[in-house]
């Protein structure tokens, strides 16, 4: 029963982002066929075959590892205002953002990550039939993140109709930055984190090309990265990716204290005048498209209120929620919840987003502005595609 389903869920879906389509009789149905049976065949090597479970081990261990290093530079700052057997989640899961950061910016300044993005983005471009600067855009969002990426290719941004800038936005909201991905594997297991990063890649492309379909010609399709870091020295590229580092956890931090105090005075203010949470309101609302994502009908509602929590605030907050066990869930479940909390899918993203597009174009930046809840619905149902495909495979 659970895969009649899940396969309603799927249709649904996919359906969903057909009503919204800009131009139905332009959809690429062969490419979204081919990538939505890649996102199976990727989910059933990552959590269901031996050599999956090596691949994520190696990957978790590494992150890991990683952790381990920022420690030592967390300790020396800051040891000692963190008590004993107790986690300060600032210090544990979003100082650690900085030191990521700045091997990113490494990477960045020694042009191997740049060859990588564009190597892997044209190959995904022969997949998914779209241009090259769209492929290459998908797989430089999930490393570089939702706002520098736009650094990367501003010297396109002004030639971009609407349409390929849609997809280049949707494309950053839905995947998350390498530098906070180890701040999730805190929080979830790692197993999801990099399932949700994979599947979600592909069902980027593959919502985009329902709700955004679109042709491009072999003139248009060009990327021209911004190639800024060989202007610097190397320490001023460490030195700038360490202070962006900074700046993320420190604006990650402040979303989270004005979010989780305005939740709190939100839910009081229900409870004391209906008798119910604003967050079980919610739950009530999602617990339906939870059923549909796997999620057992007796735990609809609380898996709801999980994911209503990360598209009204953000995934922080929502992985806070899942981590500290106040829901009886199965392993399915959670893995099915996980997985839906591994994007930047969320309200604030659009302003987020946008404001990175005007800082480099005001004029682009307006139009993103215009089309920002599009975006957040179909990156929200990129969301809803890869934790159907988990619920269908774990």
């Amino acid at each position: 029963m659970r895969y009649v389903i899940g396969i309603i869920g799927l249709l649904i879906t996919l359906g969903l982002a057909w009503i919204v389509s800009n131009n139905k009789k332009d959809i690429k149905y062969r490419p979204i066929a081919v990538m939505i049976v890649i996102q199976f065949l990727l989910g059933f090597l990552l959590l269901r075959t031996t050599v999956g479970n090596w691949l994520i081990k190696g990957i978790s261990n590494g992150f890991s590892e990683l952790l381990n290093f920022a420690n030592q530079g967390i300790d020396f700052v800051f040891g000692g205002l963190v008590n004993a057997n107790q986690m300060s989640f600032f210090v544990s899961v979003l100082l650690p953002i900085i030191f990521i950061s700045a091997l990113i910016g490494i990477l960045q300044h020694w042009r191997i990550l740049p060859l990588f993005i564009t190597g892997i983005g044209f190959l995904l471009s022969k997949i998914n039939g779209m241009g090259k600067l769209e492929s290459y855009n998908g797989i430089a969002s999930a490393i570089l993140g939702q706002s520098e990426v736009f650094i990367s290719v501003k010297r396109q941004l002004g030639s971009l109709p609407p349409h390929r800038l849609y997809t280049l936005c949707a494309s950053a909201m839905s995947t998350v930055s390498m530098s906070i991905v180890g701040s999730y594997m805190v929080l979830i297991k790692p197993e999801y984190v990099v399932t949700a990063i994979f599947l979600n890649l592909f069902g980027g492309f593959i919502i985009a090309s329902i709700i955004n379909p679109y042709n491009v010609s072999s003139e248009e399709d060009v990327i021209k990265i911004e190639d800024y870091e060989k202007k610097q020295t190397f320490f001023e590229v460490l030195g700038e990716y360490i202070m962006d580092g900074f700046r993320v956890a420190f604006t990650v931090a402040a979303m989270l204290i004005g979010f989780v105090a305005l939740i709190a005075m939100i839910n009081a203010v229900f409870n004391g005048i209906f008798g119910i949470s604003f967050q079980e309101i919610m739950g009530y609302i999602f617990a339906p498209f939870a059923f549909l994502m796997g999620v057992p009908w007796n735990s609809a509602v609380d898996a709801g209120s999980i994911m209503a929590t990360k598209l009204v605030t953000n995934e922080f907050v929502a992985m806070t929620n899942l981590s500290q066990g106040n829901f009886a869930f199965s392993e399915r479940t959670t893995a099915i919840v996980s997985v839906f909390l591994v994007s930047f899918a969320n309200f604030s993203s659009i302003g987020i987003i946008a404001g990175a597009v005007k800082g480099l174009h005001a004029e682009k930046g307006n139009v993103v502005a215009r089309f920002g809840l599009k975006l957040v619905y179909g990156a929200t149902l990129v969301s809803f595609l890869t934790a159907i495909i988990v619920g269908l495979i774990y």
